[in-house]
């Protein structure tokens, strides 16, 4: 299809979400800038008839489509090209994505592409490799930049355990935060050795930073049985996941008691863990945990970027031992 094909009404579209990624991106850079924070959100669905996200990574623009039926092949191009120019991106920086809804959220993993390209970006003083291209997901969750700094905060002298740890971000954090120990458990091989090279990145030691590549109610099982403690820990797992070879599947509304019960524990009298999804209908069921407070804490972990009035990104809450 070229040009003179494309519907008018895709045109204006493009116009319009090149205006609010413009508006967004000069409201944003400067804070950002001085802040060193060189990933964010310039748009996530604001207009209803425009479904696509825009994220910023340091120069280069992950763009994804928030999929349905009626979706059409050349309609996230243009939204792309619109964007790009509105911000002066060159093509080979501007990567598309296609988002689905349900269950495909748990496919945290499934690559897209092999071009094994990561760019390393800068988080306040820490540094994290991203790959703009071959996921869904780049390897970074700017959505909870804020949590990571209160982990920071609370980091020293602790032990810290972070369970589905993906590239282990929130350990990078917990470490310069002067955390006594981390330990940063996931199933994908992918990870671990993504988070290695976060650890490299940041300067942070593999002694006592461990990594382990488990599922998560093995890594539980086996942590109880060696008596493993913690004072601190990060849990925040995918909405769904599948394991093919044992044919076990997990749902976070129907197993979150049982996993924070098996995580909790693990910890000691007065510890602190952080508990988050990014279920969209997710109903917390907290009566039954042996703890001292579970506090939600959503508002204060959700940075001014991905405020929307369409959608909550993630929930979190405090839940102190």
């Amino acid at each position: 299809m070229n040009d003179s094909d494309i519907p008018e009404h895709f045109h204006r579209q493009g116009r319009m979400l090149a205006n609010r990624v413009r508006k967004r991106y000069k409201h944003f850079r400067q804070r950002f800038t001085r802040q060193n924070i060189e990933v964010f959100r310039l748009y996530d669905w604001d207009i209803p008839e425009i479904r696509a996200v825009v994220d910023w990574y340091g120069g280069h623009l992950v763009i994804g489509e928030y999929m349905r039926r009626q979706s059409v092949p050349e309609w996230l191009p243009m939204m792309g090209r619109a964007v790009a120019d509105a911000l002066e991106v060159p093509a080979e920086k501007v990567h598309l994505k296609k988002r689905w809804a349900g269950r495909q959220d748990g496919q945290r993993y499934e690559r897209l592409d092999h071009t094994d390209r990561k760019i390393v970006l800068a988080e306040r003083d820490l540094r994290f490799l991203v790959n703009p291209t071959d996921y869904v997901d780049t390897g970074l969750f700017a959505d909870h930049r804020d949590t990571r700094q209160m982990v920071r905060e609370l980091a020293a002298g602790k032990d810290f355990l972070n369970l589905y740890c993906y590239t282990a971000s929130f350990s990078c954090y917990a470490a310069k935060g002067g955390a006594r120990s981390t330990v940063s458990v996931d199933r994908s091989e992918n990870a671990i050795q993504w988070a290695r090279e976060n650890f490299s990145l940041n300067g942070i030691d593999p002694e006592t930073n461990r990594l382990i590549q488990a599922h998560a109610f093995d890594f539980l099982k086996k942590a109880a049985r060696e008596k493993l403690r913690f004072d601190l820990a990060v849990v925040d797992p995918p909405s769904y996941s599948t394991t093919k070879t044992r044919n076990v599947a997990f749902d976070i509304a129907r197993d979150h008691p049982r996993l924070l019960k098996a995580v909790v524990g693990l910890l000691r009298p007065g510890a602190t863990l952080f508990f988050s999804t990014n279920h969209q209908s997710f109903e917390p069921r907290m009566e039954g945990l042996a703890v001292a407070g579970v506090t939600e804490i959503t508002a204060g972990t959700i940075p001014e970027d991905y405020v929307s009035k369409r959608k909550t990104i993630h929930r979190c809450w405090r839940i102190t031992v």
